[in-house]
């Protein structure tokens, strides 16, 4: 799959105050149909069939609208996508060499698509999960062994 079909808004291309407008209006709704899983959207002025949308795509949208209220941007990317080494190390901010180190070593699982190696999404967040947690424990663990020497 060399198209990773991620899909991204640059900060500052949707109007702030438009973005914060649908957030409290959507928000709103939802809070008074805690139950409904299934949402119509109609149109500001009606006349058409509302169209249905699923309560989960609706907080995908309001994360994404809230997001752009302040005037950051987002990509939404499958979980299941697969990226190139270079789309992978990017997203670690870490280098391509180093990237093919951690997969070789078996640290991140891979496939390869002819000699070209592919990562999923999945796995990449997955590592970066785990590799967040040893940080934190070396952390934690020198922060301990500093107030024990009294530093």
């Amino acid at each position: 799959m060399a198209d990773i079909q991620a899909k991204r808004v640059e900060p500052g291309t949707i109007d702030a105050e438009v973005a914060s407008r649908a957030v409290r209006r959507i928000k709103d709704y939802l809070m008074r149909h805690p139950e409904q899983t299934a949402i119509p959207v109609a149109g500001e002025h009606g006349g058409e069939d509302a169209l249905i949308l699923p309560r989960q795509a609706v907080s995908l949208l309001v994360f994404v609208l809230a997001q752009a209220a302040e005037g950051r941007g987002v990509t939404v990317i499958p979980s299941n996508a697969e990226l190139t080494t270079q789309q992978a190390a990017d997203m670690l901010n870490v280098s391509r060499p180093y990237l093919i180190k951690l997969l070789e070593s078996g640290e991140i699982p891979f496939r390869l698509v002819g000699k070209h190696r592919r990562v999923t999404y999945e796995a990449l967040q997955d590592f970066k999960r785990h590799d967040d947690a040893r940080r934190r424990t070396a952390a934690d663990e020198l922060g301990a062994l500093g107030q024990e020497l009294g530093i």
